[in-house]
């Protein structure tokens, strides 16, 4: 099991947060802040990511979940709610299906159950300009991914882009691509109707790959599982953390007492 980098903060039942591909536990700053008045936040930083251990790979989503599953372990006071952004929220599903005693409830944004089609060729063509060129021209490309073009041209989402584009220049380039293939690896189409804790999905209306109908195909690959939008790029909780710490948090009152359902 490799060393994780990880942050605890706030009081209350522990929330643990999962970054998305080649970010690390700094994208979660102000969404962490937000529900740190609440909750006992831990988030971390994935394997090979931010200040974790890195490693040369292969990664598996299995081996993310487990990682996952010892931090859950040793930080926190029995089972969480798991909130991940895209690469975290296939991580949410490989935890809740591979550690269903962990997970009271999860959280999955701007993800899918599985990535084929145009975000397949775009992750793979990544994968190879980061192993022949470096991480400068994938950030170059990721960020009109990302964010929305109205989060760009302001001069705080700017700002907030650039410092979240410099941890993706200085991340892995075989990590990346590592992280790449683990993602590619997996389907959990047919295996999400196996979850059963609350769940909620959250998709962005600015993002062309990680569309609308993949986050309404993933709610409806797990019973009862809901289904809300922001108006944001693919990093929604970055680009609108407290819109998106509205949505945990009312997801988390529900699961607390059904009667607010």
């Amino acid at each position: 099991m490799p060393h994780l980098n990880f942050v605890k903060q706030g009081r209350g039942p522990v929330v643990m947060l999962s970054h998305a591909l080649g970010c690390d536990l700094s994208m979660w700053d102000e969404v962490a802040q937000i529900l740190a008045r609440h909750y006992t936040v831990l988030r971390y930083d994935h394997r090979g990511h931010g200040r974790s251990e890195r490693l040369p790979g292969p990664f598996t989503m299995a081996a993310f979940a487990d990682d996952a599953a010892s931090l859950i372990q040793e930080h926190a006071d029995g089972p969480v709610s798991f909130v991940g952004l895209v690469l975290g929220g296939m991580v949410g599903q490989q935890l809740a299906l591979r550690y269903p005693h962990l997970v009271t409830s999860i959280v999955m944004a701007n993800s899918a159950t599985y990535f084929d089609g145009v975000i397949r060729q775009r992750l793979l063509a990544r994968a190879k300009m980061a192993l022949d060129h470096g991480m400068e021209g994938v950030a170059q490309e990721a960020m009109g991914r990302w964010f929305s073009p109205a989060f760009l041209a302001d001069p705080h989402g700017a700002a907030t882009a650039a410092q979240l584009r410099s941890v993706l220049v200085e991340a892995d380039p075989q990590v990346y691509v590592s992280t790449c293939q683990a993602i590619l690896d997996v389907d959990f189409g047919g295996s999400n109707p196996l979850i059963a804790c609350p769940t909620l999905v959250i998709a962005a209306k600015h993002d062309d790959s990680i569309t609308l109908d993949k986050g309404a195909a993933l709610s409806r690959s797990i019973s009862g599982a809901e289904l809300r939008t922001l108006d944001t790029g693919r990093m929604s909780a970055v680009e609108k953390p407290y819109e998106f710490a509205a949505l945990v948090r009312e997801f988390l009152r529900t699961q607390r007492d059904p009667a607010m359902a």
